[in-house]
C-alpha cells in the first residue's frame, strides 16, 4: 500500500486522528459496558468458529454513523460490512471488535481500531484496548503514544532471544498449516504468544512488549491501525521479502529482528497451504 502522507496537511492529520479517538472511545465503552450477560454469535463468516455477535454490528454501527456526522463525503471500509467509496481522498479503515472470540468468551484481549487513510496511505490510527484502560495511537509521521506515553519497540535481541506473537485462521486446513509452521519456529525463539487480537499484537510491538508478530490471513481492517502505530514506534513492517503488509503473510518487528524473521518464515512457508 502507499505510505507517501507529504500531501496531507497537519490540520486534516489532527482532525482525523481526533475523531478516530472519539469514535474508538465510544464503541470500546459500549462494548465494555454493555456486553449482555447472554451475549451469543448472531452469524459466522468463513468458518462455523469465524463469529459475530450483535455488539460487532452494534460497534460499527455506532462508528460509522459518528464518521457519517462529522464527514459524511468520506469512504469507509468496515469489518461487518460497511463500504463506499467516498470523494474526499480520506477512507476510513474499521475493526469495531477485533478479537470477537476473546469478548464472546469474555477474554480482555479485544480492542477497537480505527485507521484513516489519505489518498491509499495509513495517515492516522487508533487502537482502544477498554480492557486493559490503553488508548494506542499515531499519526504518520508524529510517533506513536500509549496515552501520552510515547511509544519504541524493543532493543535488539537475537532471534532465539525474542518472543514473537501470532494468530491462527478460522479456516480448518489453514489452521493445520499454520500450526506446523509455528511447531518449527518455536525451536528457533525464546516463546510464542497467541493473544487474539491482531490490533492488539501490533501495539504490543510498538509498545516494546513483544519482540514479534506475524500473522496469515489478515484483512486491512485488521492491521491498518496497529501497523502505522508499530511502524511509528519505530518497529519494521511488512509481508514477504519485499512486500509491504498483505493477507499471505504481515510481519512486524524490532529492525534487527524483522528481516531474519521474516526471510524465516519465507522459509518455512508461512504465506501457504
Amino acid at each position: 500500500m502507499p505510505r507517501t502522507t507529504d500531501d496531507i496537511d497537519d490540520a486534516l492529520r489532527s482532525e482525523l486522528l481526533a475523531l478516530a479517538l472519539e469514535a474508538a472511545r465510544r464503541a470500546g465503552e459500549l462494548l465494555r459496558d454493555g456486553r449482555p450477560d447472554d451475549l451469543g454469535v448472531a452469524a459466522t463468516k468463513s468458518s462455523p468458529i469465524d463469529v459475530v455477535t450483535e455488539m460487532d454490528i452494534a460497534a460499527e454501527k455506532l462508528i460509522t454513523s459518528l464518521l457519517a456526522e462529522h464527514r459524511p463525503e468520506d469512504g469507509l471500509l468496515g469489518e461487518e460490512g460497511s463500504a463506499t467509496a467516498g470523494t474526499t481522498g480520506v477512507r476510513w479503515v474499521i475493526d469495531p471488535l477485533d478479537g470477537t472470540v476473546n469478548y464472546l468468551y469474555g477474554l480482555p484481549t479485544w480492542a477497537v481500531s480505527i485507521a484513516a487513510e489519505y489518498r491509499g496511505a495509513t495517515v492516522a490510527g487508533v487502537v482502544e484496548v477498554p480492557m486493559r484502560g490503553e488508548t494506542f495511537r499515531a499519526v504518520a509521521g508524529g510517533g506513536a503514544y500509549c496515552g501520552d506515553r510515547p511509544l519504541r519497540c524493543r532493543p535488539p535481541a537475537p532471534m532465539d532471544q525474542s518472543l514473537v506473537a501470532t494468530g491462527f485462521n478460522y479456516v480448518q486446513t489453514v489452521r493445520e498449516h499454520q500450526a506446523e509452521v509455528a511447531r518449527r519456529l518455536l525451536p528457533r525463539v525464546r516463546d510464542l504468544r497467541r493473544g487474539g487480537s491482531a490490533a492488539v499484537d501490533l501495539c504490543d510491538v510498538a509498545a516494546g512488549r513483544l519482540d514479534g508478530y506475524y500473522e496469515r490471513g489478515l484483512h486491512p481492517w485488521d492491521l491498518a491501525a496497529g501497523d502505522l502505530i508499530a511502524r511509528e514506534a519505530g518497529a519494521l513492517t511488512g509481508g514477504r521479502p519485499g512486500s509491504p503488509p498483505a493477507h499471505d503473510l504481515t510481519v512486524a518487528a524490532s529492525p534487527t529482528l524483522f528481516g531474519p524473521l521474516q526471510g524465516l518464515l519465507d522459509e518455512l512457508g508461512a504465506w501457504h497451504d
